[in-house]
């Protein structure tokens, strides 16, 4: 029985040419010998068996080796050491291994006929379709056909190339899994890298879970968890999600990003911040504080002030989760975001959905109101811009996304007929669909058992040699990125997006400008003015806000409102601003509860240095201005203003002159005669609850009072407290009726006429705290033509 099994385990001879003996050795050299051992077969030029002192069975092969294993495996070679007992096999020279669906070549091969899994040493390949892997080592799984490679690992694919020291790939699939520092290389210029993950050569289809980051020219999308796909252009990044162009000084955070490469495009959602960096004057002061101090920056004590400041973005803030009723912790992420400084300043814009994209600037249409600093001429009608010219955004970016699906276009854009585009991309899917039907059957092999000669023929000794050499130099030049890459590539992109230097200018068919969209409970904060609104559109090219649905703004102590407001920056500083329809603006003055205020249907303001210097406020355009003593600090008088246009003009943050056109109606109330309706005009609003407080206050809260109600504080109670009164926005009634008639009313739609041509004028001195306006007794000056 014995005998017997050791007779299993020895190779047995099934054919030779002839043979030698060498009379030393005891040994017998066979020439092209063929030999079997449990199911394989081993065959040379020449070989011999020999044994070792315990009577274990070795065979040495030279030249033109060819093991062929039962499953149809071939490994070719110059040597071969043989272990009859162990069935390993050590293959050296020109090694060539044939599997069902790869080729694996190397100069060192540790090859176990039993387990069926190799590993090569000192350098090799392994070829998979239109996949090539190389490494210093690897380790090969003939059944699982499954590879483990390690030290200077590049693949090479006629998409991409991957850089990493650490990966498995599974021939049939044409998958590759990373645990190490990974780049992934697309021939487009967009690079992927991530510590952990997969990524599939054939689909083009990457899942990232550490460390990710997508990068492509000047823009990077980062996240706790990236899926992109290659063959659609689309990187989707899951949970504290960075979105950065450096060349547009331009950045978005949220919980959820969708870039899409074929226009440039990122959506964010859940949580959403935008952040784009522009100018200050060095003389500017936060606006979010309402006192009468004025903050200049300019000082050394109110600059480390102001950086103290900035590093609160670094704490934890609670906020409430729609969804789940349950405390949140949300934070900034202080590496990435951008600090301000004397000379930048950032804007900070919030909403449920955030979407931007490049678009070419040829077809970009600014809106051009033809604003002048004189006033211009009284009789122009505004056309409404809904910020959403057909011309400018030629991709419908709401597509894959459910919540703008459900969800109206606060926009007011025209319907646009997306059946030609629809159908291209239909047409697209299919091709794709065919592609993908055909493509696995010319990359996946047959699993049949093969013969892989024909294949080996064309592998003949110099190509292999050639390989080799190949191979080794690409390992020595290859980069595999270090721990950490991501995090030291954003902070090199957060530095040069720093630089205030402008980007060079492109050709005029080429050159392309961002677009900024922003969708439901929209917030802003910059240093100088904090915003809200449902709706917001923005274009870089001429640097303009269009704030829709409900917007209203803050500055200091003011209050802005109207139907849509336009922001526009020149030289990335605040220039002018437009209120269309319903346009009014309020101030607190220094008793809480009296209210400066301003209205018409249109309101024009120009700054300069990011200091409001001149405002027009046209169409039934309507003041009310508390007139303080000097000397006691309190207001006696209110001072009530009706004309078609009203001019002031700012100097030093100072009214230096305000003046009245055309239907000249000036009245003068003393306070103690004053009723409700006199105190405030129609369709007064404030809500300075509504007002972001912070950069993080903005993510965390939301419009929290009804649309149709206000509040208006009344007089002081007995222990000093304003108390509060909720009554709704108050309409317009005739002066005659008493008090306790006048009804509460919603405001009026907004009705444009043409003023009249007379103009008459009055002028009121007062002095101006920056947009605060306190005014004295109206002097009794000729009236001004």
């Amino acid at each position: 029985m014995l005998a017997s099994a050791q007779q299993q385990d020895e190779l047995r001879l099934l054919s030779s040419s002839y043979s030698v003996l060498n009379s030393k050795t005891g040994n017998a050299m066979f020439y092209r010998p063929v030999y079997e051992h449990k199911g394989s077969t081993l065959s040379a030029d020449s070989g011999y068996l020999h044994k070792d002192d315990i009577g274990r069975q070795f065979f040495e092969a030279y030249s033109n080796v060819i093991i062929t294993q039962p499953t149809g495996t071939q490994i070719f070679a110059d040597k071969l050491h043989y272990d009859a007992a162990s069935q390993n096999a050590t293959l050296t020279q020109n090694v060539r291994m044939v599997s069902r669906s790869s080729i694996l070549t190397t100069n060192h091969l540790q090859y176990n006929m039993r387990s069926s899994v190799g590993n090569y040493y000192g350098g090799g390949r392994i070829t998979s379709g239109t996949d090539t892997i190389t490494s210093t080592n690897a380790t090969y799984f003939e059944n699982t056909q499954d590879a483990f490679f390690n030290k200077k690992v590049v693949v090479r694919t006629p998409n991409v190339k991957i850089y990493t020291d650490s990966m498995k790939y599974n021939s049939p699939s044409s998958m590759t899994y990373f645990y190490t520092p990974t780049n992934i290389k697309g021939n487009k210029g967009e690079n992927l890298y991530t510590e952990k993950g997969d990524y599939n050569t054939n689909t083009g289809v990457a899942n990232f879970t550490k460390k990710n980051l997508y990068t492509e020219g000047s823009k990077m999308l980062k996240g706790d968890t990236l899926h992109y796909d290659r063959r659609t252009g689309e990187g989707e990044a899951i949970r504290n999600v960075v979105f950065v162009d450096t060349t547009d000084k331009f950045y978005a955070y949220g919980d959820k990003g969708l870039y899409r490469q074929s226009d440039e495009s990122i959506t964010m959602t859940d949580k959403p911040l935008i952040i784009s960096v522009v100018k200050k004057d060095s003389t500017q002061s936060d606006s979010t504080n309402t006192g009468n101090t004025k903050t200049n920056p300019s000082n050394k004590k109110e600059v480390k002030k102001k950086e103290k400041e900035d590093k609160k973005v670094k704490e934890e803030v609670v906020s409430k989760d729609d969804n789940k009723g349950e405390n949140k912790l949300v934070k900034l992420d202080p590496v990435v975001v951008p600090k301000d400084s004397v000379q930048m300043d950032s804007i900070f814009m919030t909403a449920d959905t955030l979407f931007s994209k490049m678009i070419l600037r040829s077809t970009y249409i600014p809106k051009n109101f033809k604003l002048s600093r004189d006033g211009g001429e009284l009789d122009v009608e505004v056309d409404e811009d809904y910020g959403d010219d057909n011309d400018s955004t030629d991709t419908d970016f709401t597509a894959g996304l459910d919540s703008l699906q459900q969800q109206g276009d606060t926009l007011g854009k025209k319907e646009i007929n997306n059946d030609a585009p629809q159908k291209k991309i239909k047409d697209k899917q299919a091709v794709l669909k065919e592609k993908n039907k055909q493509e696995p059957k010319k990359a996946s092999p047959n699993t049949e058992k093969t013969t892989a000669k024909p294949v080996v023929k064309d592998l003949n000794r110099f190509e292999l040699e050639k390989n080799s050499k190949a191979d080794s130099i690409l390992r020595k030049n290859a980069v595999v990125p270090k721990a950490d890459y991501s995090d030291q590539i954003f902070n090199k992109a957060l530095k040069a997006a720093k630089n205030n230097h402008e980007k060079p200018a492109a050709p005029p068919d080429t050159a392309k400008t961002r677009i900024v969209k922003a969708y439901h409970n929209v917030r802003m904060f910059k240093s100088d003015f904090q915003a809200v609104a449902d709706s917001v559109y923005y274009g870089m090219a001429d640097s303009m806000f269009r704030l829709m649905g409900k917007p209203m703004i803050w500055a200091e102590k003011s209050q802005i409102s109207g139907d849509t407001i336009f922001l526009q920056f020149v030289n990335q500083k605040l220039d002018n601003t437009l209120i269309v329809g319903n346009a009014f603006m309020v101030n607190a003055t220094l008793d809480s509860a009296k209210y400066n205020q301003l209205k018409g249907r249109k309101i024009t303001g120009f700054f300069d240095k990011n200091s409001l210097e001149r405002m027009f406020v046209d169409g039934n355009a309507e003041n009310i201005i508390y007139v303080v003593n000097e000397e006691t600090n309190v207001a006696t008088e209110l001072f009530h203003d009706r004309s078609s246009r009203i001019k002031i003009y700012m100097e030093n943050n100072k009214l230096k002159e305000y003046v009245s056109i055309r239907k000249v109606d000036g009245k003068v109330y003393p306070i103690a005669q004053l009723t409700q309706e006199k105190e405030f005009l129609p369709g007064f609003i404030w809500r300075p609850e509504d007002r972001p407080k912070s950069k993080e206050d903005l993510l965390n809260r939301k419009r929290s009072v009804a649309k149709d109600e206000i509040k208006v504080p009344e007089a002081e109670n007995k222990e000093g407290k304003p108390k509060e009164k909720t009554i709704k926005n108050i309409e317009s009634e005739p002066e005659e009726k008493p008090q306790e008639e006048v009804k509460k009313q919603t405001t009026p739609k907004r009705e444009i006429q043409k003023m009249d041509s007379k103009a008459q004028g009055e002028k009121l001195q007062a002095v101006q705290d920056s947009t605060l306006i306190k005014a004295v007794s109206p002097n009794k000056e000729p009236i001004k033509k």
